[in-house]
This record gives C-alpha cells, sequence and structure tokens, in this order.
C-alpha cells in the first residue's frame, strides 16, 4: 500500500509541474502566473478541488504520442469563493502552449455540465494557443462542445471569463458568449486572425496589442469589461466581482449586511444639476453617493461612456446601474451605448438583479454615421431589453427625459415598477427652444415672441409635473432623499412577481 500511495503523490506531483520548471520560469519572466497560482488567488484557501488531474490527449500523430502531460494542460475543478461554490478551468500555457485538445475539452465540458446541474458560476482562465493543430478536425470538435454549452448555461449559471494570454481564432467564441469578459493589459489579446495573417491579407502593419490587447477591446470595440493591471489586480478584482450576482438563475444575488444608514440624506445632490440646462455634471457621483458606502463596480468604464453601467448595493442588495451620462455627448444614447447596457440589463433581468435607472437623456445622436451604422436597430435592443425585463425596475428622472429616449430608459410605460424624478426635470418630445421654432416657425425672426414661447412650453410640458398629472411619474422627489427612497421602493419589490407570456424565445432585435 505504502508503495501504491508513494506513486499517486509522485504522480500528483509531476502533473502539478505542468511543462516544468523551465516553462514555468518562462511564464513568471513575463510577469505572469501559472495556471495553478491563478486558481489558488481565485479561490479561498485549500477549497479548491480539482478533476481529471491524471488525463491525457489521446492523439498519436505527429510524434505526440511520445509527449503526454498528465492534466493536458487545463486544470478544472471546483472550489469556494467567499463560501460560494464556483466551478472553474485554467488553461496551462507551460503544457503545449495551452492549446486546446479533444481531451481538454472534455475536461472543461465536464465542469460546465456539474455547474448546470448544481447551480454554480463558471469560470475560464484563458489563457492557450488556440486549437491543438496535430489533432485537427478533433480539436476543432471540442471547441464546438465548449460553445454549445456556453449556449446552454447562458442565463442558467453567470459565466465569466478572464483572458490572461493568448486567445486567436475559435478560442475567441466561447469568451464572447459569456456574460462578462476581464482582460489582464499587456499580456492579453483576443482577435479572430492574428498581426501576420492582417499584414497577407490587407496590408495592414499592426501590434497584437493594437489589434486585440485588453485596451483595444476595453475602449474601442465593447468586447472587453474591463482591462485589468496584472494577474494579482485581475483575480481579485474578479472575487469582489462575485459577490454582486447570484450562483444561477434560480437564486438572488448575495445580500451582506451594511452600516450605512438607509435613510442617509445627502444634501450636495440639491445641488448637482447645474442651474443652465446645457451645462453637464457627473452622472457617477449620483450612483456613488446613493449606493451602500459609496461602491460603484463599474464595467465598461473606458467605452461608450455616454452611458454608466454597474454593480452596487442599496440596503445590502446588489442592484445594476443604469445611468445617462451628460460629461460625454450630453448623455445621448448612440449605437454603442445602446448595444452596452442592453447587454447589461439582460444579464441582471436573467439573474434576478433590480434595475436602477438614472436618466438624463436629451434623445438620440442623430446623424448620417448613426443612420448608417443602425442605430434604429441598436436603439432598439435597449428598448426591448427593458421592456422584456421582470425584474424590480425603479427609474429616476434627474434632469432631460426628451423624445424616444424617454421611453427608452425604463419608462412606465415599459413596466416600470417605480418610477421618481427630481423637481427640475424635464419630460417632453424636445427640448423647450426646438419645439417652439418648430411649433413657432413664422416668429422665428421675432426673438421676444420665441423667447416667451419657449418659456410657455417649459412651464407646459418641460416639467415633471405634467407627467405625474397622467401617472407616469410616481412622485417628484427631492434629490438629497433619492437613497431613501430607493430603498424603500426596493423592500416593497422584493417579492414582486411577473412573468412574460410562454415563448420558445424572444427574438430581439440583433
Amino acid at each position: 500500500m505504502q508503495k501504491i500511495i508513494e506513486k499517486l503523490e509522485y504522480m500528483q506531483a509531476e502533473a502539478r509541474l505542468g511543462g516544468g520548471r523551465q516553462r514555468i520560469d518562462v511564464q513568471h519572466a513575463k510577469g505572469k502566473l501559472t495556471a495553478r497560482e491563478r486558481l489558488e488567488l481565485l479561490f479561498d484557501e485549500d477549497s479548491f478541488e480539482e478533476w481529471d488531474m491524471f488525463v491525457e490527449h489521446d492523439c498519436h500523430d505527429f510524434g505526440m504520442h511520445a509527449q503526454r502531460i498528465r492534466g493536458d494542460g487545463v486544470i478544472t475543478g471546483h472550489g469556494t469563493v467567499d463560501g460560494r461554490s464556483v466551478f472553474a478551468f485554467s488553461q496551462d500555457f507551460t503544457v503545449f502552449g495551452g492549446s486546446l485538445s479533444a481531451a481538454h475539452a472534455r475536461k472543461i465540458c465536464k465542469i460546465m455540465d456539474q455547474a448546470m446541474r448544481v447551480g454554480a458560476p463558471i469560470v475560464g482562465l484563458n489563457d492557450s494557443g488556440g486549437a491543438r493543430i496535430q489533432e485537427g478536425v478533433a480539436s476543432l470538435a471540442g471547441y464546438a462542445d465548449v460553445f454549445q454549452r456556453n449556449v446552454l448555461a447562458s442565463g442558467v449559471v453567470p459565466q465569466i471569463s478572464m483572458v490572461m494570454g493568448p486567445c486567436a481564432g475559435g478560442a475567441v467564441y466561447s469568451p464572447a458568449m459569456t456574460d462578462f469578459i476581464f482582460m489582464v493589459k499587456d499580456s492579453a489579446y483576443m482577435y479572430v486572425t492574428g498581426p501576420e495573417v492582417v499584414k497577407t491579407v490587407t496590408h495592414e502593419d499592426v501590434t497584437h496589442e493594437v489589434l486585440g490587447g485588453a485596451i483595444t477591446h476595453s475602449s474601442k470595440s465593447g468586447v472587453a469589461d474591463l482591462a485589468l493591471d496584472d494577474d494579482v489586480e485581475a483575480l481579485l478584482q474578479l472575487r469582489r466581482f462575485m459577490g454582486f450576482i447570484p450562483s444561477s438563475n434560480r437564486e438572488r444575488a448575495p445580500a451582506r449586511e451594511t452600516r450605512d444608514p438607509v435613510d442617509r440624506a445627502e444634501m450636495s445632490l440639491d445641488t448637482l444639476i447645474p442651474e443652465h440646462p446645457n451645462k453637464p455634471y457627473d452622472m457617477r457621483e449620483l450612483i456613488v453617493k446613493v449606493a451602500d458606502e459609496g461602491e460603484f463596480f463599474e464595467l465598461q468604464p473606458d467605452y461608450a461612456g455616454n452611458i454608466l453601467i454597474g454593480f452596487g448595493r442599496l440596503e445590502g442588495h446588489p442592484v445594476g446601474f443604469v445611468a445617462n451620462q451628460p460629461i460625454v455627448s450630453a448623455g445621448c444614447l448612440d449605437i454603442d451605448s445602446s448595444r452596452k447596457a442592453a447587454r447589461f440589463v439582460r444579464f441582471c433581468d436573467c439573474f434576478n438583479i433590480p434595475i436602477v435607472t438614472f436618466v438624463d437623456v436629451p434623445g438620440f445622436l442623430p446623424g448620417t454615421q448613426q443612420e448608417y451604422g443602425g442605430i434604429i436597430k441598436h436603439g432598439a435592443k435597449l428598448l426591448f431589453a427593458f421592456a422584456e425585463a421582470t425584474v424590480p425596475k425603479l427609474t429616476v428622472i434627474t434632469r432631460k427625459a426628451y423624445g424616444g429616449a424617454y421611453d427608452v430608459m425604463s419608462s412606465k410605460h415599459l413596466r416600470g415598477d417605480v418610477n421618481y424624478a427630481w423637481p427640475a426635470a424635464e419630460i417632453a418630445v424636445m427640448g423647450p427652444q426646438g419645439a417652439v421654432e418648430i411649433i413657432f416657425r413664422k416668429d422665428r425672426d421675432d426673438p421676444a415672441k420665441i423667447e416667451a414661447r419657449t418659456e410657455e412650453y417649459r412651464e407646459k410640458f418641460a416639467n415633471p409635473f405634467v407627467a405625474g398629472s397622467l401617472g407616469f411619474i410616481d412622485d417628484v422627489i427631492m434629490p438629497r432623499g433619492t437613497r431613501r427612497r430607493l430603498c424603500k421602493a426596493l423592500r416593497l419589490l422584493r417579492n414582486k412577481q411577473l412573468e412574460n407570456p410562454w415563448k420558445k424565445h424572444s427574438n430581439i432585435p440583433l
């Protein structure tokens, strides 16, 4: 028996060494942690249980029969993050460059299947050279098997991708179908075809970083939700992020105790809105001052800055914040901001997270670039997402809510549960001056008349009381009391029940 135990311990030690000490040193020299070190940081101490440590590939071509390493380039298993179960796989670049084989894929599929059965999130730590060329179509089949499970798991358990190294070709589509993608600066990149192929086909000279690095995807393409400085920061932020989301679609996000008083008044909010209607202000300040302890986990902060999305807590319970940002493009909705917010709203709705929307929107961004880019359909995505959502929906109009954008931003007409407005809110088809110049065209050359008509329009329509008289606004509230009113409303809606008509699935305007 002792010899068997010694053999087991030797095999375990060999498997833990991955591609060997030399390759581990190379990984460290690049500023990257190994696959196992990453899992140690992600999970609670001593909680990780590894599965399939002894799996090896079954390829015999191109000399592969002589190159067998236990684990086959990916570590899979489950553990706890802040005491809650999470399944994860961590690709090991020291073993065949983390390339995906049929066996490698089977290991990933196994934990994904189990995660769906028990209702636990799936985290993928991606660091792979792509499909294992020596296996040909078998490796491609493995990718497709993973893709299928990404689709089946969507909306059932949260899926988070942490790209910590190369992710190219077919490998990018698994992260693309997960709920969130985080990337590490300077070491992670994602692209369908690499710089060499790009140069051959389009004659462009481009680096890995410019083509598909973390900064590119978090600021230009919107593919990534966050770009983080290094492996350690990335994994610590991932642990923090997990605290805002539930384990599955059958659970609520985890609540935690807070010492932040529910009735805390923020007097500074009374002066947040500038006197001049066209002067911008930072909507992020409102979110931070309303949320518990001022904590706001913002997503995609460097992409489509005219809208803010992210998680916070109210009275200890996680909520999703969506807010127009007046300091960027006056808070107009456009293609990128609509897609960004729609995706976030749908995630919140999938996983029972209430949505708090702060509105200051002058409309949709005009112009040929937006129209040719399909703003009509992209804008409809956000409208569709809010209208379909059945979770508690709270809306606060702080200043402007004009035109169709008023409807889109979680209005009462899209089954908003509680809709508030601040006293200076303007709810109308368009701004007073623009409206008057259309209605009273003949008076355009008479500034005095236009000014008088503008004031008349403002009194008639550009305030929250007309909407309030029609029941479209539930109450006009003092800015300082926003936190208290939101907390009370969420407490009321905690057991809300609402179901959409039965359907196989909706047909969102993709």
